[in-house]
Parts: C-alpha cells; structure tokens; sequence
C-alpha cells in the first residue's frame, strides 16, 4: 500500500535540491527514452512496410531469378533470366491461380506532355492485363492494359494519379500522349492512390504492354519478374507448390537439383521486414538498458549524498519514535520516486520521438504499451536495486550519534 506521507516526503526532497534532482533524472529519462523511442519507431516503420507489402496483395506471390534480400552466391549469379515466354507457359500450364502477370522494368525515367516534364523519377514498368489485382492497384479512371493490347504491342499507358496530376493540371489525361523516355505512349487509364514503399512513390508510374517494351528495347531474354495469385489464402500453399512445378520443367531443372529461380511471398517479406526491425530495436533497447544502468549508480550516489546530509534529520526523526523501517521505507520511497518520474518522461518523449517516423510514413499513432510497463518495472526494479543500499545505511544510524551530527 502506497504511504501519502513518504510520497510526499519524496517530493519535498525533489524540491529542494531541483538541480541536482534533474541531473540525476536525466540519465533516467534518456535510458528509457533510448529504448521506448528505438522500439516505437521500429514498431511504426514494420507497420508501414507490412501494411505497404500487404497492399501489394496479401495472396499474391513472386517468382524470381534471385531472392530480393540477397541470399545466394555464385550459382544464383549463374541463373538464366526469367522471361516473358516463361510465364506465358506458367499461365498456359498451371490450372489453380487466379491470374499470372509479369513485371519488367522498372526504370526511372523522364515523363514529358508538350511543355510539362518530370524528374526522372517516374517508375516504368512493361506488364500485362493482370496486373491490377496481383499488385493491388485499382483503377481511377479510363481503362486498364487489355490482353489485346500486350497481344498486338500497343503504345498505351496507365500512368499514377501523382503524374497525371503533374502532366495535366488542368485538363483530362485519357486520350493524350506522353513521352516516357524516348518513347511515345497514350494515356488510356488513371490508377487511383497508392502511396510510397521503400522510398519508391508509386503514384509516380506508368504501365505499358510488357511486349511494347521487348520490342523497343529487343529485350525479349531480359529478366522479368512473375507475380502468380492464389484464389485466396487457403490455397496459396497448394498454387506456389504447382507453381515451383511448372516452373521446374519449364527451366528444365533436373530431379534432385535446387531450383535456379526464388519464390518470395508477401508472407515472406513481411517475416524479413519482421526480422530486420527486432534486431534494431533489440539493439536500441540494450544501449538504453546500459544508459540505465549509468543512471542507477547515479540515483544511488545521490542518495548516498543525501544521506549525509540528512543524518541529523533521521536522527530527530527516530528520536521522536520513527523505526528503523519507517527510515528505510522513506529512502527507498525517493530512490522510486526520481525513478518513476523520469521513466514517465521517458516514455512520453520516446512515444513521441518514435512516433515523428509516423507522420512521414503517414500511419497511425503508436504507443508500445508492453515497452512502456517493462520501462515502468524496470525503473522500479532500478529504484530497489541502487536505493536499498543509501535506504540501509540511513535505517542503520545510530540516533543518538545522529543528532550529534552538524
């Protein structure tokens, strides 16, 4: 049970020494600022990029020629390009998907309309008439790629709201031309907002029929890359192991080889984005905890300190019938005192430090509620740990030698 008393006591003694109870807090605060802040803003970038990944199309998965988080050596160096052809055959040759597409590209380039002209940041990419739903765009207005139009290698485009914003401020862009790069397309669609992911603005885009970029660029072996969709969840399993088995006749890879191409599921991305932002905060968490540990000894030096100076006044306290206890709790009540203070602090500066990566990633506020509560132990912990020592030492004087004391 909490003692009003000693509570208020400890807050006196704050009060009356505020320089050096704010020296010796700020080691606290930035112990558990340093940790709340590293896993917030760890929290707050793995949400942007799962929910960034899982806009992508949470059943829809990507076969490549080599992993995207670069895994492999030589062999996978070795491999031959995924191609066009191959993911005409998977599509031909796999019964359980909902769409096969093929993504190739991905270039920067310049966009131009008459006098309006970008940065080359415009991503453009060469695709098929699937790839809307495997990549989880929607469509604005207009229309998107037919087959007919990667068929006959049509130069059409559907291009990001971002760049039709920036070409056509003030009139409509379906029907008009547009130069990407060297080369001349209509626009005959708009795709509705998408957003950023790893730096990329993909509101900045433009898709072409993936057969008019073979012929303007005689890439018909260049590397693409295929996304495959399941009908839903449940199947997604069953349709990447047909598709890893197509893929292997396909590529020609013989019984007991490794396969010479990757397969990367959003689940998969997710699990590294996962992975990778633990071991930063893991990491933020352990400079924090070594920071806390400095302000531990702090807090016990300052409680020796004040011990020191307060033997005359333990003295008349025990002298008018305070017992060795009721000394021991009062100092500790300090020691946990100064430290609830500054963990609060520094779990209301690191929420918020944490949370200035949010508002550039555009995601909801985010509070580690558990990070917070083992802060709040912990500092507790901290209190007990370097304040029993100071707590015993002023229990344990003798009270006639205390009123001595000058």
């Amino acid at each position: 049970m909490i003692n009003i008393e000693f509570v208020r006591l400890a807050w006196e003694t704050v009060r009356s020494h505020k320089l050096r109870s704010a020296l010796t807090l700020l080691g606290m605060v930035i112990g558990v600022f340093a940790i709340i802040v590293a896993v917030t803003a760890v929290e707050v970038i793995k949400s942007s990029a799962t929910n960034a990944v899982e806009s992508f199309g949470s059943t829809t998965f990507t076969i490549e020629r080599s992993d995207s988080f670069a895994r492999g050596g030589a062999g996978v160096r070795g491999r031959q390009p995924l191609n066009y052809t191959q993911m005409e055959l998977l599509a031909e040759r796999s019964i359980l998907p909902a769409a096969v597409s093929a993504n190739m590209g991905g270039w920067m380039v310049e966009a131009r309309h008459r006098d309006k002209k970008t940065e080359p940041v415009v991503i453009y990419i060469g695709t098929n008439h699937e790839f809307l739903a495997n990549n989880g765009f929607e469509l604005n207005q207009g229309r998107f790629l037919t087959a007919q139009d990667v068929h006959l290698s049509r130069p059409v485009t559907v291009i990001g709201i971002d760049l039709a914003d920036e070409l056509f401020p003030s009139e409509a862009p379906i029907g008009k031309e547009i130069n990407l790069g060297s080369s001349r397309f209509q626009v005959v669609g708009v795709l509705e907002e998408k957003g950023q992911m790893f730096g990329q603005n993909f509101d900045m885009l433009a898709l072409v029929p993936i057969t008019r970029m073979i012929m303007l660029y005689a890439g018909a072996n260049w590397n693409v890359e295929i996304k495959v969709r399941a009908v839903n969840m449940q199947m997604l399993d069953a349709t990447m192991e047909e598709a890893i088995g197509v893929m292997r006749v396909i590529r020609r890879v013989a019984p007991g080889q490794d396969n010479n191409f990757e397969i990367v599921s959003n689940e998969g991305i997710v699990s590294e984005i996962t992975n990778f932002t633990n071991n930063i905060a893991k990491g933020g968490a352990a400079i924090g905890l070594i920071t806390l540990l400095a302000a531990g000894i702090g807090i016990m030096n300052i409680m020796l300190v004040s011990v020191t100076e307060r033997t005359r006044e333990i003295g008349i306290r025990k002298a008018v019938g305070a017992s060795r206890r009721d000394i021991l709790r009062q100092f500790l009540y300090e020691a946990m005192f100064l430290c609830q203070i500054g963990g609060i602090a520094g779990i209301l500066a690191g929420a918020g430090g944490g949370n200035i990566v949010g508002l550039f990633a555009k995601t909801p506020f985010v509070f580690p509620w558990l990070w917070a509560m083992i802060a709040v132990f912990g500092v507790t912990g901290i209190a007990l740990i370097f304040g029993v020592y100071p707590a015993y030492k002023a229990a344990g004087l003798d009270p006639i030698e205390a009123l001595r004391h000058e």
